[in-house]
């Protein structure tokens, strides 16, 4: 597949913030900004949100639901099985 560079001009310090970001992720900035065109072209949209003041996301009723079932196991931790490690938890699954 043949490639072309392109040239992006950004504020400095936002560059090295994202570089530290994709760098913890194990990505390059080159491999980040693929992913992005990759994905809008997909989607063929901007694959988030673009807006003057966007509003924080809210939950749907499947994570709510979520938060307050680990909630209720807070308060009863010994109502519930635990395991030290996921290989534990998948021996029993598959036994």
């Amino acid at each position: 597949m043949a490639t072309s560079n392109i040239t992006i001009r950004m504020d400095s310090e936002l560059k090295r913030q994202g570089e530290e970001l994709f760098e913890a992720l194990g990505l390059s900035m080159t491999a980040a900004i693929t992913a992005f065109v990759k994905q809008a072209v997909r989607e063929q949209a901007i694959p988030f949100r673009l807006s003057r003041n966007t509003p924080a996301p809210s939950p749907n009723p499947l994570t709510i639901q979520a938060f307050q079932e680990i909630e209720e196991m807070k308060k009863s931790p010994q109502d519930y099985k635990s395991y030290k490690d996921a290989q534990e938890l998948f021996q029993e699954i598959l036994a």
